[in-house]
């Protein structure tokens, strides 16, 4: 029993630890991967390529294994509220499922921006990467953060406002995935907004 205890303890620091760090790697990714100039010719695609190429790459890295530590930290809530096999739980997996697809897509393109053959590559890359973070808001975090929030309401395994301030970030995730569907690129504003979701980790 008392091995049974110390197990369950440092299973929950372990993913404690797992969305602290994922949360971490994040924040550090905006913050070391800039974004091209809007409107940037062929010429100041290629200096800004040169002179960010490793911190582009190393955001991106950044940017994929974040959300896989913060993933399973959302799992690990899953598993300790019992509700693994319930469809809150299904969906949660389902919706980190899209949330990491999205995160891989995004990511890829921007490793394929630094292609210069053929010469369109890199304004295609960046198109593809306007296009893909759409879904973030879309279905992306909707599809992770209202599941996972209904679970936590329910499951005293955490402050209760958690699974609240969960179920809110979905809607409003959603509510800006209509309200901007129709512009193709989002503004650093309505990107900038997809960082809280790393916060709520």
């Amino acid at each position: 029993m008392g091995n049974r205890l110390v197990s369950k303890r440092s299973f929950c620091i372990l993913s404690g630890l797992s969305g602290i760090i994922g949360v971490v790697l994040i924040l550090v990714s905006f913050n070391i991967n800039p974004g091209p100039p809007p409107g940037a010719t062929s010429a100041e695609l290629m200096e800004f390529g040169r002179q960010h190429y490793g911190s582009v790459l190393w955001g991106g890295w950044l940017q994929v294994v974040g959300p896989v530590l913060i993933i399973l930290f959302a799992f690990s809530l899953v598993h300790l509220a019992g509700a693994a096999q319930s469809l809150s739980g299904w969906m949660t997996f389902f919706g980190a499922t899209i949330l990491m697809t999205v995160s891989l897509i995004e990511v890829t393109f921007y490793i394929s921006a630094f292609h210069a053959d053929p010469p369109t590559m890199p304004f295609i890359s960046l198109s593809v990467i306007s296009a893909v973070q759409h879904l973030y808001f879309i279905v992306a975090a909707p599809t992770l953060f209202l599941p996972l929030g209904i679970i936590l309401i329910g499951a005293p395994i955490i402050p209760r406002w958690f699974g609240y301030l969960a179920v809110l970030l979905g809607v409003a995730f959603g509510a800006l995935g209509v309200i901007y569907l129709l512009t193709l690129t989002l503004s650093a504003g309505v990107t900038a907004f997809a960082g809280i979701q790393a916060l709520w980790g």
